[in-house]
């Protein structure tokens, strides 16, 4: 295997967990991307011995709208561009992270003949992934279950970057504003932010700071610096393993990139999964298997309450050890260098 090349975007979900396979790969293989404009630019463009190729991408609106209407004719385009891109590339195979960023790479790839392996992070599959699923050779998967879905699906699980187990939390604790006597809530609403848990967090800002130091990953979404005795408030964390290292519980979405780190760190969990009426439903579906293995309490938007929140906060505080040693007990593989056996394996 002497070229590679990875494709996804739109998330940082469907980046992070490539770029932890990249991690993995010998030294002398060459490796390329091929994403939008979205964040996978400016990510993958601050990475070292990656080459970044921008294509046009188109995304599938949940509501109706006539923008989809010319889904087809933009989605031909990205397809075009890809398919050049990938002829003067001529790559042994091609790592699709899913989302409709890596649809027309995967698409052309499948039209040239390139061996393409996918991956999975959901409990169930997104619809990029189920039109992927087509064309790829193996379709590998975060969770057991969504194995079962297809005999191209293999159980590997999700891979995880190195750097979330290097954080430092003096670069980030380190701060006159929290009280050292009370432990860490880390809040999380994944790499664009959500709205509904920045929103909460700031309704009940002077309860949560009594208890606990927060900080608070908002998303770009924020358009206002909140000051606080004990908060902290960061749009984006670039260092995002510093931030890990503060945190005693979580509070975050059901992303199945972020969860699975959350357990990798042994960080006991509150999640509020993204509703059924702005997705699939699949946080509400990665959410619900985690509490089921006793990783995680939740708790979802359409029965949200002040006094319900603030108790299952306290709760998961209290009963942390439960949680982490349920976490210690988990199995526990490296899921990129199964991932790169699996590209070893169809590449050309």
């Amino acid at each position: 295997m002497k070229k590679i090349v990875l494709t996804g975007g739109g998330t940082a979900g469907h980046i992070y967990p490539a770029l932890a396979v990249r991690e993995k790969l010998d030294k002398d293989v060459e490796v390329h991307f091929i994403g939008g404009h979205g964040m996978e630019k400016e990510i993958i463009r601050n990475e070292k011995d990656i080459i970044f190729h921008e294509i046009d991408t188109v995304k599938l609106a949940r509501k109706l709208t006539p923008k989809n209407l010319l889904i087809p004719f933009k989605l031909f385009k990205s397809i075009k561009e890809a398919k050049k891109i990938l002829e003067e590339i001529k790559p042994d195979v091609i790592f699709s992270k899913g989302g409709f960023v890596s649809v027309p790479t995967v698409l052309a790839g499948a039209k040239l003949g390139i061996p393409i392996v996918s991956h999975e992070s959901d409990l169930s599959m997104g619809l990029a992934n189920k039109i992927i699923l087509r064309k790829c050779d193996i379709m590998c998967t975060t969770f057991p279950d969504t194995m079962k879905s297809n005999p191209k699906c293999v159980h590997t699980g999700q891979p995880i970057r190195k750097k979330i187990f290097e954080g430092n939390r003096n670069k980030v604790y380190d701060n006159d504003n929290f009280d050292k006597k009370l432990p860490c809530l880390l809040v999380i609403g994944g790499s664009l932010g959500a709205k509904f848990i920045n929103e909460k967090v700031w309704a009940y800002l002077d309860k949560l700071t009594k208890n606990f130091n927060v900080i608070h990953i908002t998303g770009s979404q924020a358009k206002v610096i909140h000051k606080h005795k004990n908060y902290k408030q960061v749009e984006y964390a670039q260092n995002i393993g510093d931030y890990f290292a503060c945190a005693d519980i979580v509070l975050s979405r059901a992303g199945s990139g972020a969860i699975n780190e959350f357990l990798a760190l042994k960080i006991p969990m509150l999640l509020i999964p993204l509703s059924k009426a702005c997705s699939r439903g699949d946080q509400i579906e990665n959410a619900k298997l985690f509490v089921s293995y006793g990783f995680a309490d939740m708790l979802e938007e359409e029965s949200f309450s002040e006094d319900g929140f603030l108790l299952k906060l306290k709760n998961l505080y209290e009963t942390r050890e439960n949680y982490k040693k349920t976490m210690k007990n988990s199995s526990n593989f490296d899921a990129s260098l199964k991932i790169i056996e699996i590209l070893k394996n169809v590449a050309k």
